[in-house]
């Protein structure tokens, strides 16, 4: 991996406590950044999280937090600022899926899969724009999906989201540049995390079949491509789209 040669950075992860959000929070604090992560719902998964990042740096903090409402991301900046200091490196990981076809989706499972995936991502890049823009520096790295181009069965609120995400980084990019601020997104492929572990074993044998790597990627691997888009080394990169998906992708 390569190695980070920036100072001492306050990154937020949002959705920390499990998956990608808890590898990107170990690799982070292992970079030498003061990292703190939200999380909704799940304590046990966020001492998990700092548990696993213990010896490696500064212990990570965790914030309990609902970030699909501008107010739940108001407070938690709050107390980041407060507590702790300015939030300089932002990863939005926080996400959820509510599969279903069209036909049968519901209101709230379209609600809720956009108001965390993408207005989310909305809220917490709008709030710590206001200090990156003050300090003229900032990384944003938005997690969106491979899904956004694939378009799965049953996931069109899914999909939506992570496309939103998308454009969403790339108009952010264009108007942050000249402060600085870099703002890049990852669309990871199949991961093995809890998610993918609950599905059938024909359908990972599938997707085995599919992906030119044949395996599913590690969060340890998104991760890495994380910390690198916070790094100075990535200092010249914004308005990408980094897929990391075994090269299930290749063309989309």
């Amino acid at each position: 991996m390569t190695e980070v040669n920036t100072d001492k950075k306050i990154a937020l992860v949002t959705g920390g406590s499990r998956g990608i959000g808890r590898a990107c929070v170990v690799e982070l604090t292992r970079a030498g950044h003061r990292v703190v992560f939200s999380y909704s719902s799940d304590s046990a998964g966020a001492d998990e999280t700092i548990a696993q990042s213990s010896g490696l740096g500064e212990t990570p903090i965790a914030i309990k937090s609902d970030v699909s409402s501008a107010t739940g991301v108001d407070e938690l900046f709050t107390q980041i600022e407060s507590e702790i200091g300015i939030v300089s490196i932002l990863v939005n990981n926080a996400g959820i899926t509510r599969d279903t076809l069209l036909m049968r989706m519901k209101d709230d499972q379209w609600d809720d899969v956009i108001n965390t995936n993408l207005s989310g991502a909305f809220y917490t890049m709008r709030r710590a724009s206001r200090n990156m823009m003050k300090n003229r520096w900032g990384r944003i790295i938005n997690i969106s999906s491979i899904n956004a181009y694939v378009g799965p069965v049953g996931q069109a609120n899914y999909a939506a989201a992570k496309a939103g995400v998308i454009g969403m980084t790339r108009s952010v990019a264009r108007e942050f540049a000249s402060r600085n601020i870099t703002a890049n997104a990852i669309a990871p492929g199949a991961i093995a995390t809890a998610m993918t572990e609950e599905t059938s074993e024909e359908w990972r044998e599938l997707m085995n079949q599919t992906i030119p790597l044949a395996r599913f990627g590690e969060p340890e691997e998104i991760a890495h491509a994380v910390t690198f888009l916070a790094s100075d080394n990535a200092s010249y990169i914004t308005g990408v789209v980094l897929p990391v998906d075994g090269g299930v992708g290749m063309g989309a």
